[in-house]
């Protein structure tokens, strides 16, 4: 059942009304969740709305670029969103062969059109079949997320599966960058608007941040179920960077007796630098009482806060400052107390490939390591 504290608090103070009788399904790394998705997309009949930062190579590519080429043949409308940044790596034959299908590909904020805004990027992971599929969470088109995680093969990763009225929350997700291409066109053979009715029991509530200057509602989610944790705080992220707001407010937690555990990327971190830029707010963190374990089976590439038990959040965001301020973002808010059973128990399963941070430990690193968090840390408002 939903926690109607949590549910009334984050609705009010977000503005955003949660959805109920939706259908949720977790899908854990990369084979599973394109499995799922590659399914629903050769099961389209009428439009594919497909919008990602990441869309690099290897077979994944190829499938997906195929998938959607077939359909777009067969006389659905496919649409294609691909951030110029994080896309980027795509063969360029695929889009050329997405294209001569009849897919609508598009570059959001190109950078010769767009240089104001170069920075700002959409992070967002959005699939829509036939408007009464979604699926929206953290995983990327491209090899790295390709089989069972392990040091050589696929990221650890979390996707999101939703049927019901939360549909449109993600939908309006792909609708709001898409909008920045062009005019938005209703076509009557395509957007029949459909009722998503209640196939689930789930309360969800979508949540979207905006590449712009200040808080967003997603720095906004993030804050308040930090700083009004009671009992749990469980924190699995890709790139941990928190400012000194929400810095300060897992110290906080940790030190009126909440139990607060993060979980970041270990041996395997693709962005060293980036993992540095982190490890430089390490200190004040375990002093307070935060539990850091690095996770070492292969990238941990998931984004998941669980709290109390209660409630969670899921979705593209990160820990970090291009989450918070640059990036555009899409989160699930879970009111489901199953469902957060669900994740936490994930959570448990990765510790086993985790190794904790030591406190006494880190304070005794080497002068190189505090050298280059001291470096890092010059650009770490951009991270």
């Amino acid at each position: 059942m939903p926690s109607p504290s949590w549910q009334r608090r984050l609705e009010s103070l977000l503005g955003v009304p949660a959805t109920t009788g939706n259908d949720i399904t977790i899908l854990r790394n990369g084979d599973e969740i394109f499995d799922a998705m590659l399914g629903e997309i050769r099961c389209a009949t009428r439009c594919i709305d497909f919008l990602t930062f990441v869309y690099w190579r290897g077979d994944i590519a190829e499938r997906f670029a195929e998938a959607f080429s077939e359909q777009a043949r067969d006389g659905v409308r496919v649409r294609i969103l691909l951030d110029t940044i994080g896309a980027r790596l795509i063969a360029p034959r695929l889009i050329k062969q997405m294209r001569s299908a009849g897919c609508d590909v598009r570059w959001f904020r190109p950078i010769d059109t767009a240089p104001t805004r170069a920075n700002r990027r959409t992070h967002r992971k959005v699939l829509v079949c036939d408007e009464v599929i979604g699926f929206t969470g953290g995983v990327g088109i491209a090899a790295e997320w390709a089989g069972e995680p392990g040091p050589d093969s696929g990221w650890r990763d979390t996707h999101f599966q939703v049927r019901g009225p939360a549909i449109d929350g993600i939908h309006a997700a792909f609708f709001d960058n898409w909008g920045e291409t062009g005019p938005l066109e209703i076509d009557a053979a395509f957007d029949h608007f459909p009722d998503r009715g209640a196939p689930g029991t789930s309360t969800v509530q979508v949540i979207r941040g905006a590449a712009e200057t200040g808080s967003n509602d997603i720095a906004n989610l993030l804050a308040i179920l930090i700083a009004e944790a009671e009992q749990q705080l469980r924190i699995t992220t890709a790139y941990f960077n928190p400012d000194v707001k929400l810095t300060g407010l897992l110290m906080a937690a940790a030190e009126r007796g909440v139990s607060v555990e993060v979980l970041v990327p270990g041996l395997h971190a693709d962005k060293r630098f980036v993992q540095i830029i982190g490890e430089a707010n390490y200190a004040a963190l375990l002093d307070a009482g935060v539990v850091i374990r690095g996770y070492d089976r292969t990238m941990l590439h998931a984004k998941i806060l669980t709290v109390d038990q209660s409630v969670a959040t899921v979705g593209s965001a990160n820990i970090n400052q291009r989450s918070m301020q640059f990036d555009e973002e899409l989160n699930l808010v879970l009111f489901d107390e199953q469902l957060v059973a669900e994740l936490d128990a994930d959570f448990d399963d990765d510790l086993q490939f985790s190794t904790v941070i030591d406190p006494d430990e880190w304070a005794e690193r080497s002068r190189l390591q505090r050298a280059a968090e001291r470096a890092a840390s010059v650009i770490g408002d951009l991270f």
